[in-house]
Protein backbone atom coordinates (compact mmCIF):
# COMPACT_ATOMS: atom_id res chain seq x y z
CA UNK A 1 0.00 0.00 0.00
CA UNK A 2 1.59 3.76 -0.81
CA UNK A 3 0.34 6.05 1.46
CA UNK A 4 0.38 10.41 0.60
CA UNK A 5 0.17 12.68 3.82
CA UNK A 6 -0.39 15.74 3.28
CA UNK A 7 0.23 18.66 6.25
CA UNK A 8 0.93 22.24 6.40
CA UNK A 9 3.13 24.35 7.77
CA UNK A 10 1.24 26.13 10.30
CA UNK A 11 1.74 24.65 13.70
CA UNK A 12 3.98 21.26 15.20
CA UNK A 13 1.02 19.18 15.80
CA UNK A 14 -0.16 17.98 12.33
CA UNK A 15 3.17 17.60 10.93
CA UNK A 16 3.74 15.16 14.02
CA UNK A 17 0.37 13.20 13.66
CA UNK A 18 1.44 13.34 9.59
CA UNK A 19 5.07 11.61 10.83
CA UNK A 20 3.20 9.45 13.16
CA UNK A 21 1.06 7.79 10.52
CA UNK A 22 4.32 7.60 8.07
CA UNK A 23 6.08 5.98 11.07
CA UNK A 24 3.30 3.18 11.40
CA UNK A 25 3.28 2.64 7.99
CA UNK A 26 6.64 2.00 7.49
CA UNK A 27 6.74 -0.64 10.24
CA UNK A 28 3.96 -2.31 9.03
CA UNK A 29 5.80 -2.80 5.67
CA UNK A 30 4.04 0.05 3.14
CA UNK A 31 5.52 3.31 1.34
CA UNK A 32 4.74 6.45 2.43
CA UNK A 33 5.64 10.20 2.39
CA UNK A 34 4.52 13.33 4.41
CA UNK A 35 5.07 16.44 3.04
CA UNK A 36 3.99 20.18 3.50
CA UNK A 37 1.64 20.22 0.50
CA UNK A 38 2.12 23.83 -0.11
CA UNK A 39 5.69 23.02 -1.33
CA UNK A 40 4.04 22.11 -4.64
CA UNK A 41 3.40 25.96 -5.44
CA UNK A 42 6.70 26.35 -4.04
CA UNK A 43 8.36 26.88 -1.01
CA UNK A 44 7.70 30.78 -0.96
CA UNK A 45 4.18 29.92 -0.71
CA UNK A 46 4.52 27.64 2.48
CA UNK A 47 7.20 30.18 4.07
CA UNK A 48 4.66 33.01 3.49
CA UNK A 49 1.72 31.22 4.78
CA UNK A 50 3.29 29.38 7.70
CA UNK A 51 5.27 33.36 8.62
CA UNK A 52 1.42 34.62 8.52
CA UNK A 53 0.41 31.72 11.01
CA UNK A 54 3.49 31.90 13.51
CA UNK A 55 3.12 35.78 13.54
CA UNK A 56 -0.94 36.22 14.20
CA UNK A 57 -0.18 33.60 17.12
CA UNK A 58 2.28 34.65 18.44
CA UNK A 59 1.63 38.84 18.20
CA UNK A 60 -2.03 38.88 17.82
CA UNK A 61 -3.56 35.64 19.98
CA UNK A 62 -6.71 37.77 20.70
CA UNK A 63 -6.92 38.58 16.57
CA UNK A 64 -6.64 34.92 15.76
CA UNK A 65 -9.34 33.72 18.18
CA UNK A 66 -11.43 36.53 16.90
CA UNK A 67 -11.11 34.71 13.24
CA UNK A 68 -11.35 31.68 14.21
CA UNK A 69 -14.87 32.40 15.58
CA UNK A 70 -15.51 34.33 12.44
CA UNK A 71 -14.95 31.10 11.08
CA UNK A 72 -17.33 29.67 12.92
CA UNK A 73 -20.01 31.62 12.20
CA UNK A 74 -19.36 31.73 8.02
CA UNK A 75 -19.09 28.41 8.18
CA UNK A 76 -22.94 27.46 9.59
CA UNK A 77 -23.80 30.03 6.48
CA UNK A 78 -21.49 29.72 3.22
CA UNK A 79 -21.55 26.28 1.56
CA UNK A 80 -17.58 27.75 0.15
CA UNK A 81 -15.47 29.84 2.60
CA UNK A 82 -12.79 31.99 1.51
CA UNK A 83 -10.70 28.75 2.80
CA UNK A 84 -11.97 26.88 0.14
CA UNK A 85 -11.62 28.71 -2.42
CA UNK A 86 -8.13 29.92 -1.53
CA UNK A 87 -7.14 26.20 -1.34
CA UNK A 88 -8.52 25.64 -4.52
CA UNK A 89 -5.59 27.41 -6.12
CA UNK A 90 -3.51 24.81 -5.09
CA UNK A 91 -5.84 21.96 -7.10
CA UNK A 92 -3.89 21.97 -10.50
CA UNK A 93 -0.35 21.71 -8.14
CA UNK A 94 -1.69 18.68 -6.61
CA UNK A 95 -3.90 17.30 -9.74
CA UNK A 96 -0.43 17.45 -11.75
CA UNK A 97 1.74 15.74 -9.09
CA UNK A 98 -0.85 12.74 -8.37
CA UNK A 99 -1.01 12.01 -11.93
CA UNK A 100 2.82 11.98 -11.80
CA UNK A 101 3.22 9.65 -8.45
CA UNK A 102 -0.11 7.43 -7.83
CA UNK A 103 -1.26 6.45 -4.42
CA UNK A 104 -4.14 4.50 -2.74
CA UNK A 105 -5.09 6.27 -0.25
CA UNK A 106 -4.17 10.05 0.93
CA UNK A 107 -4.39 11.04 4.20
CA UNK A 108 -4.38 15.02 5.70
CA UNK A 109 -3.69 15.50 8.95
CA UNK A 110 -4.34 19.61 8.21
CA UNK A 111 -8.01 21.05 6.49
CA UNK A 112 -6.43 22.98 3.77
CA UNK A 113 -5.30 19.90 1.69
CA UNK A 114 -8.55 18.19 2.40
CA UNK A 115 -10.40 21.62 0.93
CA UNK A 116 -7.90 21.24 -2.33
CA UNK A 117 -8.66 17.23 -2.69
CA UNK A 118 -12.50 18.68 -2.19
CA UNK A 119 -12.00 20.95 -5.20
CA UNK A 120 -10.17 18.53 -7.56
CA UNK A 121 -13.52 15.92 -6.49
CA UNK A 122 -15.66 18.61 -7.45
CA UNK A 123 -14.27 18.97 -11.04
CA UNK A 124 -14.44 15.30 -11.66
CA UNK A 125 -10.81 14.24 -10.79
CA UNK A 126 -10.78 10.61 -9.81
CA UNK A 127 -9.02 10.53 -6.65
CA UNK A 128 -7.67 7.52 -3.91
CA UNK A 129 -9.05 6.97 -0.96
CA UNK A 130 -8.90 10.28 0.94
CA UNK A 131 -8.93 10.11 4.94
CA UNK A 132 -8.52 13.20 6.83
CA UNK A 133 -7.43 13.11 10.50
CA UNK A 134 -8.82 16.05 13.10
CA UNK A 135 -5.90 16.94 15.43
CA UNK A 136 -8.12 18.97 18.09
CA UNK A 137 -10.94 17.81 20.18
CA UNK A 138 -13.56 19.93 18.51
CA UNK A 139 -14.54 20.20 14.55
CA UNK A 140 -12.72 23.54 13.78
CA UNK A 141 -14.86 25.15 11.25
CA UNK A 142 -14.72 24.46 7.05
CA UNK A 143 -14.15 20.86 7.77
CA UNK A 144 -17.82 20.52 7.03
CA UNK A 145 -17.49 22.04 3.76
CA UNK A 146 -14.80 19.58 2.11
CA UNK A 147 -15.37 15.65 0.97
CA UNK A 148 -13.27 13.41 2.19
CA UNK A 149 -14.32 9.57 2.14
CA UNK A 150 -13.13 9.48 5.90
CA UNK A 151 -12.74 11.91 8.90
CA UNK A 152 -10.64 10.26 11.64
CA UNK A 153 -11.95 11.87 14.91
CA UNK A 154 -10.28 12.46 17.94
CA UNK A 155 -12.89 10.56 20.87
CA UNK A 156 -16.38 8.90 19.82
CA UNK A 157 -17.74 12.43 21.57
CA UNK A 158 -16.95 13.78 19.10
CA UNK A 159 -19.17 12.57 16.62
CA UNK A 160 -22.62 14.33 17.42
CA UNK A 161 -20.44 17.98 17.08
CA UNK A 162 -19.46 16.88 13.86
CA UNK A 163 -22.47 15.62 12.62
CA UNK A 164 -24.37 18.68 13.96
CA UNK A 165 -21.93 21.08 11.80
CA UNK A 166 -23.08 18.12 8.80
CA UNK A 167 -20.51 15.68 8.13
CA UNK A 168 -22.17 12.25 7.83
CA UNK A 169 -22.27 9.96 10.43
CA UNK A 170 -20.73 6.88 8.07
CA UNK A 171 -17.77 9.14 7.76
CA UNK A 172 -16.73 9.42 11.19
CA UNK A 173 -14.32 7.11 12.74
CA UNK A 174 -13.76 8.47 16.26
CA UNK A 175 -10.17 6.63 16.34
CA UNK A 176 -8.27 9.04 18.60
CA UNK A 177 -4.86 11.26 17.14
CA UNK A 178 -2.27 9.46 16.32
CA UNK A 179 1.17 9.81 18.03
CA UNK A 180 4.38 8.46 17.51
CA UNK A 181 5.26 4.77 18.55
CA UNK A 182 8.13 6.46 20.50
CA UNK A 183 5.26 7.72 22.86
CA UNK A 184 4.16 3.90 23.76
CA UNK A 185 7.76 2.61 24.41
CA UNK A 186 8.38 1.19 28.07
CA UNK A 187 10.88 3.61 29.33
CA UNK A 188 11.09 4.31 33.05
CA UNK A 189 10.81 8.09 34.18
CA UNK A 190 14.30 7.60 35.93
CA UNK A 191 15.94 5.99 32.83
CA UNK A 192 14.99 8.66 30.59
CA UNK A 193 16.03 11.17 33.15
CA UNK A 194 19.25 9.80 33.32
CA UNK A 195 19.63 9.50 29.55
CA UNK A 196 18.42 13.35 29.56
CA UNK A 197 21.33 14.17 32.26
CA UNK A 198 18.56 15.00 35.01
CA UNK A 199 18.83 13.81 38.28
CA UNK A 200 16.88 10.32 39.51
CA UNK A 201 16.18 11.73 42.51
CA UNK A 202 14.49 14.99 41.87
CA UNK A 203 11.07 15.87 40.40
CA UNK A 204 11.58 17.53 36.73
CA UNK A 205 8.61 19.58 35.80
CA UNK A 206 8.38 20.19 31.93
CA UNK A 207 6.76 22.92 30.41
CA UNK A 208 5.92 23.57 26.61
CA UNK A 209 5.12 26.07 24.83
CA UNK A 210 4.24 24.14 22.00
CA UNK A 211 6.44 24.90 18.11
CA UNK A 212 5.87 28.66 18.90
CA UNK A 213 6.77 28.70 22.91
CA UNK A 214 3.60 30.33 23.62
CA UNK A 215 1.30 30.30 26.64
CA UNK A 216 3.44 32.95 28.87
CA UNK A 217 6.39 30.52 29.27
CA UNK A 218 8.19 33.41 31.52
CA UNK A 219 6.00 34.45 33.61
CA UNK A 220 5.31 30.53 34.08
CA UNK A 221 8.79 29.35 35.03
CA UNK A 222 9.27 32.25 36.92
CA UNK A 223 6.35 30.71 39.24
CA UNK A 224 7.05 27.01 39.03
CA UNK A 225 10.74 27.57 40.20
CA UNK A 226 9.61 29.78 43.68
CA UNK A 227 7.59 27.29 44.24
CA UNK A 228 9.37 24.27 43.68
CA UNK A 229 12.54 24.75 41.53
CA UNK A 230 14.92 25.18 44.46
CA UNK A 231 14.60 21.64 45.25
CA UNK A 232 12.97 19.86 41.94
CA UNK A 233 14.41 20.33 38.50
CA UNK A 234 13.16 22.11 35.84
CA UNK A 235 12.96 21.79 31.66
CA UNK A 236 11.53 24.45 29.43
CA UNK A 237 11.26 24.08 25.99
CA UNK A 238 10.80 27.11 23.83
CA UNK A 239 9.88 25.38 20.43
CA UNK A 240 11.02 28.66 17.47
CA UNK A 241 10.30 31.50 19.86
CA UNK A 242 14.01 32.63 19.82
CA UNK A 243 13.02 36.06 22.28
CA UNK A 244 11.06 33.39 24.82
CA UNK A 245 14.45 31.39 24.87
CA UNK A 246 16.48 34.67 25.20
CA UNK A 247 14.45 35.66 28.43
CA UNK A 248 14.76 32.50 30.42
CA UNK A 249 18.55 31.78 29.92
CA UNK A 250 18.99 35.67 30.99
CA UNK A 251 16.65 34.97 33.62
CA UNK A 252 17.90 31.46 34.65
CA UNK A 253 21.80 32.22 34.38
CA UNK A 254 23.39 30.58 36.59
CA UNK A 255 20.33 27.96 37.72
CA UNK A 256 22.03 24.37 37.24
CA UNK A 257 18.60 22.93 37.89
CA UNK A 258 16.91 24.90 35.10
CA UNK A 259 17.43 23.83 31.63
CA UNK A 260 15.72 25.72 28.37
CA UNK A 261 15.65 24.17 24.84
CA UNK A 262 14.71 25.18 21.46
CA UNK A 263 13.26 22.46 19.63
CA UNK A 264 14.12 18.96 20.38
CA UNK A 265 13.28 15.50 18.51
CA UNK A 266 13.00 13.62 21.88
CA UNK A 267 10.30 15.07 23.39
CA UNK A 268 8.90 10.95 24.28
CA UNK A 269 12.20 11.27 26.28
CA UNK A 270 11.40 14.64 28.23
CA UNK A 271 7.53 13.20 28.62
CA UNK A 272 8.68 10.06 30.15
CA UNK A 273 11.32 11.82 32.29
CA UNK A 274 8.69 15.01 33.60
CA UNK A 275 6.88 14.25 37.11
CA UNK A 276 4.38 16.86 35.63
CA UNK A 277 3.84 18.64 32.40
CA UNK A 278 2.76 22.32 32.10
CA UNK A 279 1.83 22.97 28.41
CA UNK A 280 -0.60 24.85 26.53
CA UNK A 281 -3.44 22.81 25.10
CA UNK A 282 -2.73 21.49 21.70
CA UNK A 283 -4.37 18.97 20.78
CA UNK A 284 -1.31 16.67 19.60
CA UNK A 285 0.79 17.91 22.70
CA UNK A 286 -2.09 16.97 24.88
CA UNK A 287 -2.47 13.35 23.36
CA UNK A 288 0.97 12.76 23.49
CA UNK A 289 1.05 13.44 27.49
CA UNK A 290 -2.34 11.80 28.05
CA UNK A 291 -0.42 8.75 26.35
CA UNK A 292 2.30 8.75 28.59
CA UNK A 293 0.04 8.72 31.04
CA UNK A 294 1.64 11.76 33.02
CA UNK A 295 0.11 14.70 35.60
CA UNK A 296 -1.19 17.04 33.17
CA UNK A 297 -1.51 21.17 33.57
CA UNK A 298 -3.15 23.54 30.88
CA UNK A 299 -1.64 26.72 30.47
CA UNK A 300 -2.88 29.49 28.09
CA UNK A 301 -4.93 28.44 24.74
CA UNK A 302 -4.26 29.76 21.71
CA UNK A 303 -7.66 31.41 21.83
CA UNK A 304 -10.52 28.58 19.27
CA UNK A 305 -9.60 25.31 18.91
CA UNK A 306 -7.43 25.37 22.12
CA UNK A 307 -10.10 26.74 24.02
CA UNK A 308 -11.80 24.01 23.46
CA UNK A 309 -9.55 21.09 23.86
CA UNK A 310 -8.38 22.17 27.58
CA UNK A 311 -12.21 22.23 28.17
CA UNK A 312 -12.65 18.92 26.86
CA UNK A 313 -9.65 17.55 28.43
CA UNK A 314 -10.53 19.60 32.22
CA UNK A 315 -14.03 18.10 32.03
CA UNK A 316 -13.00 14.98 31.64
CA UNK A 317 -10.71 14.78 34.75
CA UNK A 318 -7.32 14.80 32.35
CA UNK A 319 -6.06 17.80 32.90
CA UNK A 320 -6.12 20.98 35.72
CA UNK A 321 -5.99 24.34 34.36
CA UNK A 322 -6.54 27.75 36.07
CA UNK A 323 -6.49 31.22 34.40
CA UNK A 324 -3.65 32.95 36.05
CA UNK A 325 0.01 31.65 36.43
CA UNK A 326 -0.28 31.77 39.75
CA UNK A 327 -3.48 29.69 39.95
CA UNK A 328 -1.63 27.60 37.03
CA UNK A 329 1.44 27.22 39.54
CA UNK A 330 -0.74 26.06 42.75
CA UNK A 331 -2.64 23.93 40.63
CA UNK A 332 0.42 22.08 39.48
CA UNK A 333 1.71 22.10 43.04
CA UNK A 334 -1.41 20.12 44.33
CA UNK A 335 -1.32 18.08 41.87
CA UNK A 336 2.27 16.38 41.97
CA UNK A 337 1.70 16.05 45.88
CA UNK A 338 -1.23 14.24 46.02
CA UNK A 339 -1.37 10.90 44.96
CA UNK A 340 -4.86 10.16 44.96
CA UNK A 341 -5.24 13.37 42.66
CA UNK A 342 -2.57 11.68 40.30
CA UNK A 343 -4.25 8.20 40.15
CA UNK A 344 -7.20 9.62 39.24
CA UNK A 345 -5.95 11.86 36.51
CA UNK A 346 -4.28 8.65 34.83
CA UNK A 347 -7.11 6.43 35.25
CA UNK A 348 -8.87 9.02 33.04
CA UNK A 349 -6.56 9.41 30.97
CA UNK A 350 -6.02 5.69 30.05
CA UNK A 351 -10.28 5.55 29.72
CA UNK A 352 -10.27 8.58 27.69
CA UNK A 353 -7.49 8.34 25.40
CA UNK A 354 -6.36 5.68 22.91
CA UNK A 355 -2.86 4.54 22.80
CA UNK A 356 -2.83 2.78 19.60
CA UNK A 357 -4.62 5.57 17.57
CA UNK A 358 -1.85 5.34 14.76
CA UNK A 359 -2.05 1.76 14.66
CA UNK A 360 -5.88 1.27 14.19
CA UNK A 361 -5.60 4.28 11.72
CA UNK A 362 -3.40 1.57 9.54
CA UNK A 363 -5.36 -1.30 10.10
CA UNK A 364 -8.45 0.73 8.97
CA UNK A 365 -6.68 2.51 5.55
CA UNK A 366 -5.76 -1.21 4.61
CA UNK A 367 -8.93 -2.80 4.84
CA UNK A 368 -10.62 0.29 2.99
CA UNK A 369 -7.74 -0.17 0.26
CA UNK A 370 -9.26 -3.28 -0.02
CA UNK A 371 -12.27 -3.31 -0.29
CA UNK A 372 -11.47 -0.68 -3.27
CA UNK A 373 -9.43 -2.77 -4.96
CA UNK A 374 -12.17 -5.53 -4.26
CA UNK A 375 -15.02 -3.21 -6.11
CA UNK A 376 -12.45 -2.37 -9.30
CA UNK A 377 -12.13 -6.21 -9.87
CA UNK A 378 -15.81 -6.63 -9.93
Amino acid sequence: MKVLILSCNTGGGHNAAGSAVKERLLAEGHEAEVFDYLTLSGKRTSRLVGDLYVDIVKGAPRLFGAAYHLGMAVSRISKKSPVYYANAVMGKYLRKYLKANPVDAIVMPHLYPAETLCYLKRKGVKLPLTVAVMTDYTCIPFWEETDCDYYIVPHSDLVPECEKRGIPGEKLIPLGIPVSPRFLEEIPGEQAKAHLGFSRDKKLHLLLGGSMGAGKLVALAKGVYRKNGKKDEIAVICGSNFKVRGKLEKEFSGCKNVRIYGHTDVMYLFMKAADIIYTKPGGLTSTEAAVVRKPLVHTFPIPGCETANRRFFVSRGMSVSARTVKGLVSAGYKLLHSKKKKKRMKGEQAKQIRRSSAEALVNFLEEKVEERKGEKVE
